[in-house]
């Protein structure tokens, strides 16, 4: 029994979907806080059951029977995402889960600037210390995340940042489907892996990539951190996410997002997608 939490999101719902071509509906479980937004798995035979980190209560159950477990990771930046994934581990620990998979993040560290990349690694630390056979997915920075990052730079010509650095950019697609085959792998990974593109460029790398696309000159201003704040808020964004954002950039001037591993493109048999691929499949917004 393959049990899947966070199905109805984009990444593990994706993974699910994955499963599907190679296992029998009967043989997976979906665990949602809303079981009706799992309907459309419930109604090609996939079991859904209810359970929320937010309610340890709701967990023991939800995980029962599960040979193996996929985690999603919190991305509420407001949650103490640390206390939600204790309560997501404790349960597997009373369900006697088979193996844990817990979709982390590659910088996974407790010294990094990206709060996320701190709570991942206190996680990777509650899996290693649960007695449990654990994987830890590290993802590369999830690709679709930089049409935000770059901004309106078809328009503008211009990509706007408080720091630079390298990113392993990695599509979630990709990472979706790896983590579908590691699970069928039954227990072929062990501990942290890393899943990331076989590149990791800079944002003015990107910039350059950007211009090589659209055919004009894009380039990389570096603002101050209050500048930056300041500019995101003028442009819509809320204070408090560019400030959560800010940890990002300076992660990735530190080298925290620097490594690649050929992992991705081995478990996938081909080439994950790259910035060019991504940019290019972008829509032009150009006058």
């Amino acid at each position: 029994m393959i049990i899947v939490t966070g199905a109805t999101g984009a990444l593990n719902g994706s993974t699910v979907e994955h499963l599907l071509e190679s296992v029998p509906a009967s043989e997976l479980v979906v665990v949602a806080r809303d079981v009706a937004k799992a309907a459309h798995f419930e109604d090609r035979g996939v079991a859904v059951r209810r359970g929320d980190y937010a309610e340890p209560s709701s967990l023991p159950a939800a995980f029962a029977g599960a040979d193996q477990l996929l985690l999603v990771s919190s991305s509420d930046p407001t949650a103490d995402a640390v206390a939600l994934h204790r309560n997501a581990v404790e349960a597997a620990v009373a369900a006697r889960v088979g193996r844990v998979l817990y979709t982390s993040h590659q910088g996974a560290a407790r010294d990094t600037p990206f709060g996320p990349g701190r709570d991942h690694a206190v996680t990777e630390r509650m899996l290693a210390d649960s007695g449990l056979p654990w994987t830890s997915l590290r993802n590369g920075f999830y690709a679709h995340s930089l049409e935000w990052f770059l901004g309106d730079w078809r328009r503008t010509g211009v990509i706007s940042i408080p720091a630079d650095g390298p990113v392993s950019w990695t599509a979630r697609a990709d990472a979706a489907e790896a983590a579908a085959r590691i699970v069928l792998s039954d227990g072929a990974y062990e501990g942290p892996v890393t899943l990331t593109a076989p590149a990791a460029p800079t944002f003015a790398d990107v910039a350059a990539i950007a211009a090589d696309v659209a055919g004009r000159r894009v380039e990389t201003v570096v603002l101050g951190d209050e500048e930056w704040v300041a500019h995101q808020v003028a442009t819509g964004q809320q204070e408090f996410l560019a400030r959560f954002m800010l940890g990002m950039y300076h992660a990735a001037a530190g080298g925290f997002f620097a490594g690649t591993d050929p992992l991705l493109g081995e478990v996938l048999d081909r080439e994950p997608a790259s910035v060019r691929d991504l940019i290019t499949a972008q829509p032009s917004t150009a006058d």
